[in-house]
Order: structure tokens, then sequence, then C-alpha cells
């Protein structure tokens, strides 16, 4: 049984290695990276898109961390994937990856970010594009996504859902409710 103090230095243990991740994303090539994104390496990748930062002001995307309705939900999706990828039995030789980007809240930013996930399943040809130099150029195409977890309102479940059935990819909302997609979740 767990001690007493152990489930909250674990949360606070999360929170920081999030933000190392946050702080690390911004650092790497946009090519690869979003920003406000974490990506773990797997055979298959499932997305993840959450409320982990509450509304921007000012024209900001962005706003504060949101510790109950966005970091505990990502938390729970990456420990979910951990305990899948430690039983051998249930995916043998096969490993989970996630790609999970935040929402920061808005219906409009989540849909922007879910087109990330849609990206790699969109053939494009290159065939005539040239580089300065005569050479081809070097795409650097995102990893393709077999699902989407989260979209926590209804409102950005709808949205989301209708760019992925375009692409057959599905999504799994974790709050979304069918009363004309009232959320039961609080955002």
């Amino acid at each position: 049984m767990a001690r007493p103090g152990s489930r909250v230095k674990l949360s606070a243990l999360w929170r920081a290695l999030w933000l190392v991740r946050t702080a690390v994303d911004f650092a790497l090539p946009q090519e690869t990276y979003a920003p406000h994104s974490i990506r773990t390496e797997g055979h298959l990748t499932l997305g993840g898109l959450f409320p982990v930062h509450s509304r921007g002001a000012d024209g900001a995307p962005c706003g504060d961390l949101k510790k109950e309705n966005g970091i505990q939900r990502l938390e729970a999706m990456m420990y979910a994937l951990d305990q899948i990828n430690l039983d051998e039995q249930l995916l043998p030789n096969i490993t989970l990856g996630a790609r999970v980007l935040d929402t920061c809240s808005r219906d409009t930013y989540a849909l922007e970010q879910s087109l990330t996930f849609v990206q790699a399943l969109i053939t494009k040809d290159t065939s005539d594009v040239r580089c300065t130099n005569g050479e081809a150029p070097v795409f650097v195409k995102p990893e393709k996504v077999v699902g989407v977890v989260g979209a926590s309102a209804s409102s950005v479940s709808i949205m989301v859902a209708n760019i992925l059935r375009l692409f057959q990819a599905s999504l799994l909302s974790v709050c979304g409710s069918f009363i004309l997609f009232n959320s039961v979740c609080a955002q």
C-alpha cells in the first residue's frame, strides 16, 4: 500500500516532467514537433488531445496550466500506455507510442492541432519539387496515428471527429456525451 504523501509526490513529479518535456519541445525543430506536445516512440502511435492549458488572454493561444482537468487526463493516458507496454502478453512485440497535443481549452485551437494527426495520412506528390541546388527535398513526415484519445468538450469532439473520419481515423472522446453533445466533464 502506498504511503499517504507518495501520491502527491508522484503527481508533482508528473507535472515537473510535463514542464521539462514542454521546454524541450520548444527547443526542438518545428518540422517534427509542435509546441504544447508530447511524443513517445512506439510501433503504433495513438494521438491525444487534452486541455492541459486554459484559454490564453490577449491573443495568446494558451494560458495557465489546468492541473485537474488537463494534466490528470494526460497522465491517465500516458500511464495506461505504460501499463499496456509493460504487459508483454497484451500486445506481443508491439509497443504503443503517443503524440499528445494541448487543446488549450479552445475548440478552434484543438481543430488546428488535430490537423497534425492527418498530415501523415495525406499523400503528396513531390516529384516536381526541387531545391535550389537541384536535389530533391527531404520531407519529415509526421507519424501516422491509429486513433485519437481525448477532445474533452463535445463541441471539440464533433469538429475533430469530422476531420478524422475523412481519413478513417477514430476518436475516443473521454468526456463527450450525446444529449446534443453537452459536455459531462468540466472544462
